[in-house]
Formats: C-alpha cells, sequence, structure tokens
C-alpha cells in the first residue's frame, strides 16, 4: 500500500505523479516509470473518484431515467403471458418427453411407408425421396411416453431411410400430444431431447466466466440470469398482452441495461456515463428502426414462425415486433462498445491528467474507430450466419443480388443489421465525447487534487512540460 501523501517517508516523485494534471512544477513526462505503474495500480485503481458536483449532474440525469423505466415496468407488467387454446400447430403444441425402447428394421413397404413419387422426374428431391422410401428399409421405432398423464404408454414411430432425423434406441426424444385424434396417432416424436448436452455446455461455459473473470465473471453470469428473466417474464408476456412491442421492448431493454451494466461494472461515474451513451444510441436504433421499417413496407410476418403469432395473437403488432427485436439485439454489443470507450478515456486520463476534453477525445476516438470496424463486421457476420440457409436457397435459384435484398425475408435482415450497425457506429462519438467531458470537468475539484496539492507545492522545483 503507498504512504499517504503527506509522510515524509513517500517518494516526492511517487506522489507528485500520482496527482498530476494540476498547477504544480513538474511535468509527468519527467516521473520515472516505477512511480507511474504504483501509483496507478495501487493509489487510484480503475474507478478514479469524481467530484460531489458531478456525482450531482450525473445522478440528476440517470435517477429520472431509471425512475421512468421503474414505472415503465410497473405499468406494463403483464403479470404473464395470456391463456388460449392450443392450435396444435408448429410449437404450439402439447409435449411430453419420451424414450426409444426398441428399433427394427422393417420394410418400408410392409409398413405402408411407399408413396408414389409426385413428380415423374426422379432427379427431383420429392422423386428420390419416393423412391428410396420404395425400395429401401425403414426403422420401426418403439417409444414410450415418459412424462404425463400417460406415463408409460408405447407408440410406434415410422423412420424413413431419407428422413433427416434418424433415431437411436435408447435415445431421449420430444413427443407430441394430439389429444383429439385416434388413439393409435395422438402421440408422434417431433424432436430430439437436447438438453443434457445443453446444460453440459452451459456449465462449461459458467466455469470458464468465473475462473477468467473471477467476481466480475460471476456478476456477469448473475446479469444474465436477471436479463434473461426480464426478457421471459416481462418483455414477451406484455408483448403477448397486447402492449406495444417498441414501447415494451425500450423499457425492457432500459431495465437490462442498468441492471447489468452497475452489477457487472459498479456503481460508478464511469458507468453512468457509459449507461447515457447506451441509452442516447438506443434511442437513434429506436429512431432509425421506426422510420425505415415504416419506409420499406416491412410487416414483420415473413416465415411461418411469426404467421402463427399472428394467427394466435391478431393484436399485435408484427411490425414493432420487428423493431423491438432490433433494439434488443443491438442492446449487448452496445454495452460493450460504450464500457469499452469509457474505460478507454478515463484510462488516457489516468495516464495523463494534463490532457483537456479534446485531447482526450482524440486520442480515444482512435480507439473506437478500430473497435467500430471489428463490431460492425461481427454484426454483419452474425445476422449473415444466422440466415445462410435461405441465402443459400437464393444463391440455387440463381437470384440477383437486387432480388434477393428486395425480398422481405432478406430486406428485414438488411434493415435489422444497419439501423443496429449505425447506432453502433454512433455511440463511439458519443460516449467518448460524454466520457471526455466529465472527466476532465472533474479535475479542478476532484478530491484527489485538494490532496494533492500540500505536498506537491513542498516538491522538487521543476520545469512543467508544456
Amino acid at each position: 500500500m503507498p504512504q499517504p501523501p503527506n509522510t515524509p517517508t513517500q517518494p516526492t516523485d511517487h506522489s507528485d505523479h500520482a496527482h498530476t494534471g494540476h498547477r504544480h512544477d513538474h511535468g509527468p513526462a519527467q516521473v520515472p516509470p516505477q512511480g507511474h505503474s504504483h501509483g496507478h495500480s495501487h493509489g487510484h485503481g480503475p474507478a478514479a473518484p469524481v467530484s460531489k458536483h458531478l456525482r450531482k449532474v450525473i445522478a440528476a440525469v440517470l435517477i429520472p431515467f431509471a425512475a421512468a423505466v421503474f414505472v415503465g415496468l410497473v405499468v406494463l407488467w403483464p403479470g404473464g403471458a395470456p391463456a388460449h387454446e392450443r392450435s396444435g400447430v408448429g410449437f404450439d403444441r402439447q409435449t411430453q418427453q419420451g424414450r426409444v425402447v426398441a428399433l427394427e428394421q422393417v420394410d418400408c413397404k410392409s409398413v405402408n411407408a411407399s408413396q408414389v413419387p409426385p413428380t415423374s422426374n426422379p432427379t427431383a428431391p420429392e422423386g428420390r425421396e419416393a423412391r428410396a422410401a420404395q425400395t429401401g428399409e425403414c426403422k420401426k421405432a418403439t417409444i414410450e411416453v415418459a412424462t404425463g398423464s400417460d406415463k408409460g404408454r408405447t407408440f410406434f414411430e415410422i423412420v424413413q431411410p431419407g428422413a433427416p432425423r434418424q433415431l437411436e434406441s435408447g435415445q431421449e426424444v420430444v413427443v407430441a400430444y394430439a389429444p383429439d385424434a385416434p388413439r393409435d396417432l395422438q402421440y408422434s416424436v417431433v424432436d430430439v431431447n437436447r438438453k443434457l448436452p445443453l446444460a453440459v455446455l452451459a456449465g462449461i461455459f459458467a466455469v470458464a466466466v468465473v475462473v477468467v473473470g473471477r467476481m466480475r465473471g460471476l456478476f456477469a453470469l448473475i446479469a444474465l440470469v436477471v436479463s434473461f428473466g426480464v426478457l421471459t417474464l416481462f418483455i414477451l408476456p406484455a408483448i403477448l398482452q397486447g402492449s406495444n412491442p417498441l414501447v415494451v421492448a425500450v423499457v425492457g431493454a432500459s431495465a437490462i441495461m442498468l441492471i447489468a451494466l452497475y452489477m457487472c461494472h459498479g456503481l460508478s461515474a464511469r458507468t453512468s456515463v457509459a449507461v447515457l451513451g447506451t441509452l442516447v444510441s438506443l434511442l437513434l436504433i429506436g429512431l432509425l428502426g421506426t422510420v425505415f421499417v415504416d419506409w420499406a413496407f416491412l410487416s414483420g410476418n415473413t416465415d411461418d414462425n411469426t404467421g402463427l403469432i399472428h394467427g394466435l395473437y391478431p393484436d399485435i403488432d408484427m411490425s414493432g415486433l420487428l423493431l423491438a427485436g432490433v433494439i434488443i439485439g443491438s442492446l449487448g454489443v452496445l454495452d460493450d462498445v460504450t464500457v469499452t470507450q469509457t474505460s478507454a478515456v478515463w484510462e488516457l486520463h489516468q495516464a495523463d491528467s494534463t490532457m483537456g476534453p479534446r485531447a482526450l477525445y482524440r486520442a480515444a476516438i482512435r480507439i473506437g474507430r478500430d473497435h467500430i470496424a471489428s463490431v460492425v463486421n461481427t454484426l454483419v457476420l452474425a445476422y449473415a450466419g444466422a440466415a445462410l440457409p435461405l441465402l443459400l436457397l437464393f444463391s440455387i435459384a440463381n437470384s440477383s443480388m437486387g432480388s434477393v435484398a428486395n425480398s422481405e425475408l432478406v430486406a428485414e435482415e438488411i434493415v435489422r443489421t444497419l439501423v443496429g450497425s449505425i447506432g453502433l457506429v454512433a455511440s463511439v462519438p458519443v460516449t467518448t465525447a460524454l466520457a471526455a467531458l466529465v472527466v476532465s470537468a472533474d479535475r479542478p475539484g476532484s478530491p484527489a487534487a485538494a490532496e494533492a496539492s500540500g505536498p506537491v507545492r513542498g516538491g522538487r522545483g521543476r520545469r512543467r512540460k508544456r
């Protein structure tokens, strides 16, 4: 631990450097490297104190914002998803757990699995599958229901040779239940049970985060759980209840931002500046998204899942749901950018506290430009990877780039990517400017400066570097 500034045994160079940037007769460039390392790693820590005036200014902005978010949560709180009668389509089915207890090879014709090719062209996909079913061997799986009121009941499932999902003996599966169907057809296999590998992977992820991040990693995991809680307990049910998806997304994303940032990075001025930068960027994303979703006539109803949602809940604004997805999807990357830029400004100020707001901004924005290039590329590739099967279909059809971009499926992803990227790009100068102004405005009246003023005047005289 360093000695107090007025302790006679403390080297003058150490004290001088620990509080540079005030009117002293020495400059930081003449401080020995040893003094630099010790003064910053122990004397200040990663978050230097700010003046009482600045804390009041930041609180005057953030406290009303946090209060508005809290009021929004209370007013829009749904109290659970609305009940509805299951349609039996897609994900809207009753499901139970099951297990493959037996598996045998049978001739496809003997179990009536063969079919007449729907096309006379045997090279077509439908023709190939049908002919394979006529000439190949099928699998007859015996499935036992493992949960629910029919636990222990068995049924048969025929797996054709060309089916994308093949079953194995002892495999855990998910079965759908149709109560209105004939008894022999009430149960069918709809998916494989992947809970165990997913749980193991999640455990490895959690251990890696805690081992590397330690307490920060633990708080990050807690914040992740809270974020999913806000998503599943507030955002999704509130949208299903009929609330405006855009308003719900803004309130929910703001709540996630406040909880996650302060929990992971502490209650400090540095974190508060990152929150303000994120908030400004989210508002910009919401504004741009609203304009271009309307201008491009994007309905948000482009596939079977969104069609099912619209069919079950016709009052949901699907274009608003698209906007909500843009905001929530951009939030995670925004947090990373704003926190990084704020930290860069703070560390630059720690390294040379004589830098004014303009110099701090210029130095930190150079870091931000590198961050922009990598983050935007990451976001675009993430969306492209998610839409890769769709892009392959367009490639197979030999569609032009203009035709591909004009289709609503791809146009949605283009708008989502570009609006989110514009918000990310804007967050860098906005957050950097806010951080530079805050940390520079704090310099004259900070507690650190008051402590440093006494012993520094008694130190060895040096020419100030200008």
